[in-house]
């Protein structure tokens, strides 16, 4: 497994830059939540971060390997798996024939094998037979993650994974990307949902207007949830300023990308 690192990256479409020097870290068996409200630039930078956008700036490291430059395919192949929003299914595909042609051979043992996927998604060895348009949105969830998996990925890009499911398969979804990342996997996920973000992620990184305007550790957002929400509330950087520093540091780690809030950027 690999870590990520993101430095400075600037990102946008049509040349209008959505996302504004971002700086974060992902380490391999760690989960990073991009948290904030539709619109703040979080599935523009993941991506990004995938080889669908060209950044404007910054740099993009897999380990030692600079992405930056690279096309999506060739991330993909240097172990950037991504689960996009929306699932993305074949429509007139079965679950087998996306498992088979998702498949890449794993380059030594603890690989992802359909039987290794299966035995982790359940619901979808019932289902192997149905074709895309006979999945459930949960189903359809499951089978992208599942495809994702197949390529063998450093690292897994999660775009709002539990956006439209039911309460039961969130808490399916929760405890899937929980037990990937005590597998080694590092994955960096986005959501608008802070309850969500706050019961997977190590570390939460808050999103407004493209800019980052707070950065939370697990043990501070658990103790406190006001944390999160207050975070994500509008204006939320200029006040949360204004708070007593010990107050956000309380249960941080120790890391470089430290639990303080940032203010927000003028408007």
């Amino acid at each position: 497994m690999m870590t990520l690192n993101l430095d400075q990256i600037s990102a946008g479409h049509n040349g209008g830059t959505v996302v504004h020097q971002i700086h974060l870290t992902v380490r391999p068996g760690t989960v990073h939540a991009l948290v904030g409200h539709n619109g703040a630039g979080k599935s523009t930078l993941l991506d990004t971060v995938a080889g669908l956008i060209r950044p404007a700036g910054g740099r993009i490291l897999l380990g030692d390997r600079d992405l930056t430059r690279l096309p999506a395919h060739r991330r993909n192949r240097s172990g950037i798996g991504y689960v996009p929003q929306g699932a993305r299914v074949f429509a007139t595909l079965t679950v087998a024939e996306h498992l088979a042609i998702a498949e890449r051979r794993a380059s030594g043992p603890g690989g992802w094998t359909r039987r290794r996927v299966l035995d982790l998604l359940p619901r979808l060895a019932e289902r192997r037979d149905h074709r895309g348009t006979q999945l459930s949105g949960g189903e359809q969830q499951m089978l992208a993650l599942a495809r994702a998996l197949l390529t063998q990925p450093r690292l897994l890009l999660l775009d709002e994974p539990t956006e439209g499911l039911a309460p039961v398969i969130v808490e399916h979804v929760q405890r899937t990307v929980t037990a990937l990342a005590a597998d080694g996997l590092g994955i960096l996920l986005a959501t608008p949902q802070p309850d969500f973000a706050r019961v997977v992620a190590d570390h939460l990184t808050v999103l407004t207007a493209g800019r980052v305007t707070a950065r939370l550790a697990a043990g501070a957002v658990r103790d406190d949830p006001g944390l999160l929400y207050g975070a994500l509330t509008p204006g939320a950087g200029d006040a949360a300023a204004s708070r007593p520093r010990q107050a956000v540091l309380a249960g941080a780690l120790a890391t470089d990308t430290p639990a303080v809030t940032e203010p927000a950027a003028p408007s």
